[in-house]
C-alpha cells in the first residue's frame, strides 16, 4: 500500500509539474526566468540584441551575447539614450542607457500554442519613449489569448545618425536607420523565439503609434523584415508624408554638421564620446531632429513609390488617427478663428495655391484650422498610406473621436481627440493610466475599441460579434470606422483635403 500511495503521488506531482505554466524557457542567449501575476505570464528585460555600445555604437544590430544559468526577466531592462521631452510618458525602466535593447512578453499563464501575437512600437518622436510605459501594458491582450511584446529600439542621434563614415564603413554603404534595423532585429528574435510563449511565428501583428505608427509603415518598405509579420495596425503616422523621409545625403550633411557643432571632427571621435554629452549635444538649440533616412538599404526607395508600385508587404492593416492631432493654433497662431485671418494663413503657407486649399477647406474656420493642422502634420501621410495599401491588400481605416476626460486634479477634458489619446483605450489599459477620472463611456469605449483591436490580431479583420461593422475602405459609402461611445461606420467627406495634399507633394517646394 506505501509503495502504491508513493508511485500516485508520484504520478500525481509529476501531472501537475507538467500542467504548472513554465515561468523559464530558453530564448536565443540562454534560459530566462519570468514571474506569473494575475494569470499572465510576464517577462521583462530580455535582451534581442548585443548592446550598442562602443565599437557598435552606429552599426547594425548584433547577436545577442550568451549568459549562463538563469537570467532574471522580471524586471524592465533601460530605455534608450533620451532627454526628457514629453510630460505624458511613464516609466517603469531603472534608467536611461546605451544598453538598451531589450523587450518585454506578456503571455496566458496557462500552457498554450499557436496564439497570435501582438509586436507594439512605442511612439515618442523617434527621440523618446520606452517599451515599460503603462500604457503599452500587454497584460490585457494576454488575457484575451495574445501574446504581447513591446520593443526598445535605439532613438535621436544614437538611432538616425547618418554620417559619410558611417556610409565608408558599412558594408552595405549607408548609414542612419540603427532604430529601425533594431525593429527589425526584434521581429527577427520573435520568428525565432515566440513559439517558447506559446506564440505563432506565422501571426504576428506589428502595431504602433505615432513614431511606432511611423515605424510601423517603414517595416512594411524594409525588405530585411518581409516575412517577419502577418498584419499591421498603424495609430496616427506614417512615412508617406512630405517631410519625414529624407535623402542620404542631406542626411549625411545633417551629420556633418552636427558633428562639427558638437565639437567632434571624426567618426572616432563621436563613437568614443560620451553618451551624455551626445545626448545634450541633440538637446541644443538648433540641434537637428533625427529621423528616417532613405538610404538604399534600409529604406530602398522612397516609400510612397513602395506603396503605389504595390512592391510593400501585402498584409492586412488596420490605421487611422484621431480629431485633434494639432490645434488650431498651429495654423492661426494666437490669432481667433475667423475667416480673414484663416485666408492670410493659407496664403503664406500656400501662395499661388492658397485659393485651392480654401477650397478643402471650404468650412467653419476653427475646425478647418484644427483639420489642416492635424492634416499637414501627420493626418494626410496616414491617409495616403492607407489609401495606396488598400490597393494591394485588405485595410481598414479609423476615426477616433473620443476626448479624454477631466483629469482627477481638475482639469477640463479636451475639446476633441488630443494625439496619442486612444492609446490607453486601444490596449486596455485605462487603468495604468491615473492622471485622468475615467467614466463608464471611457470603458465602453476601450471595449469597443479594444475588440476591434483584438479581432484583427487574431484574425486579420476586426469584425466581430456584438460590434458595429466595420466596412474595408475599398467599400463604397460609409466606409470609416468613428470610434467613440457611439461607433458607426461613416464617410467622412474628405477626399478632397487629401487631394489637395496629393497635389502639394508633387510641388518641389512642398511645405
Amino acid at each position: 500500500m506505501i509503495k502504491t500511495a508513493t508511485a500516485g503521488m508520484l504520478l500525481a506531482a509529476t501531472t501537475l509539474a507538467q500542467a504548472a505554466p513554465a515561468t523559464t524557457v530558453r530564448v536565443e542567449g540562454g534560459r530566462i526566468e519570468g514571474r506569473i501575476e494575475d494569470g499572465v505570464r510576464t517577462f521583462q528585460g530580455i535582451p534581442f540584441a548585443a548592446a550598442p555600445v562602443g565599437a557598435l555604437r552606429w552599426k547594425a544590430p548584433q547577436p545577442v551575447q550568451r549568459w549562463q544559468g538563469v537570467r532574471k526577466a522580471q524586471a524592465f531592462g533601460n530605455r534608450c539614450m533620451q532627454l526628457p521631452l514629453f510630460s505624458d510618458m511613464v516609466f517603469r525602466s531603472p534608467a536611461v542607457d546605451e544598453d538598451c535593447l531589450y523587450l518585454n512578453v506578456w503571455t496566458p499563464a496557462r500552457a498554450a500554442k499557436k496564439l497570435p501575437v501582438l509586436v507594439y512600437f512605442h511612439g515618442g518622436g523617434l527621440a523618446a519613449g520606452d517599451g515599460s510605459e503603462p500604457r503599452y501594458d500587454g497584460a490585457a491582450m494576454a488575457k484575451q489569448g495574445i501574446v504581447a511584446l513591446t520593443v526598445n529600439y535605439r532613438l535621436g542621434v544614437f538611432g538616425f545618425l547618418a554620417h559619410p563614415e558611417l556610409t565608408a564603413e558599412a558594408p552595405y554603404k549607408a548609414s542612419g536607420n540603427y532604430g529601425l534595423m533594431d525593429q527589425a532585429a526584434a521581429l527577427a528574435w520573435v520568428k525565432k523565439n515566440i513559439a517558447a510563449f506559446g506564440g505563432d511565428p506565422a501571426q504576428v501583428t506589428i502595431a504602433g503609434e505615432s513614431a511606432g505608427s511611423f515605424s510601423v509603415s517603414a517595416q512594411m518598405v524594409m525588405p530585411m523584415s518581409r516575412g517577419l509579420f502577418a498584419r499591421a495596425i498603424g495609430e496616427s503616422g506614417a512615412i508617406l508624408g512630405t517631410r519625414f523621409v529624407a535623402p542620404l545625403a542631406d542626411a549625411e550633411r545633417q551629420g556633418v554638421q552636427f558633428a562639427q557643432a558638437a565639437g567632434y571632427a571624426t567618426l572616432q571621435d563621436l563613437r568614443t564620446a560620451p553618451a551624455d554629452a551626445l545626448l545634450q549635444a541633440q538637446g541644443k538649440p538648433g540641434a537637428p531632429w533625427f529621423s528616417i533616412v532613405q538610404d538604399g538599404h534600409v529604406i530602398d526607395r522612397a516609400p510612397a513609390e513602395t506603396f503605389a508600385r504595390g512592391l510593400q508587404a501585402k498584409v492586412p492593416l488596420l490605421a487611422g488617427w484621431n480629431s485633434q492631432e494639432q490645434h488650431a493654433g498651429a495654423i492661426l497662431g494666437p490669432l481667433p478663428p475667423t475667416a480673414e485671418n484663416f485666408q492670410a494663413a493659407l496664403a503664406k503657407l500656400y501662395g499661388e495655391r492658397a485659393a485651392a486649399a480654401a477650397q478643402a477647406y471650404g468650412y467653419d474656420v476653427a475646425d478647418a484650422a484644427r483639420d489642416l493642422a492635424s492634416d499637414r502634420w501627420i493626418a494626410y501621410g496616414t491617409w495616403k498610406w492607407i489609401a495606396l495599401h488598400a490597393q494591394a491588400a485588405p485595410a481598414w481605416r479609423y476615426y477616433y473621436t473620443r476626448p479624454r476626460p477631466a483629469t482627477v486634479d481638475g482639469k477640463p477634458a479636451d475639446a476633441g481627440a488630443v494625439h496619442s489619446a486612444e492609446i490607453e483605450y486601444a490596449m486596455a489599459n485605462l487603468d495604468g493610466n491615473k492622471v485622468f477620472r475615467w467614466t463608464d463611456e471611457d470603458r465602453q469605449v476601450s471595449r469597443t475599441m479594444n475588440a476591434y483591436f483584438a479581432n484583427f490580431i487574431k484574425h486579420g479583420d476586426p469584425n466581430g460579434a456584438g460590434l458595429p461593422v466595420w466596412p474595408k475602405v475599398t467599400e463604397p459609402g460609409a466606409n470609416v470606422m468613428r470610434l467613440d461611445v457611439q461607433s458607426a461606420a461613416f464617410d467622412p467627406q474628405d477626399r478632397a483635403r487629401y487631394e489637395f495634399h496629393d497635389e502639394e507633394a508633387k510641388r518641389p517646394s512642398a511645405p
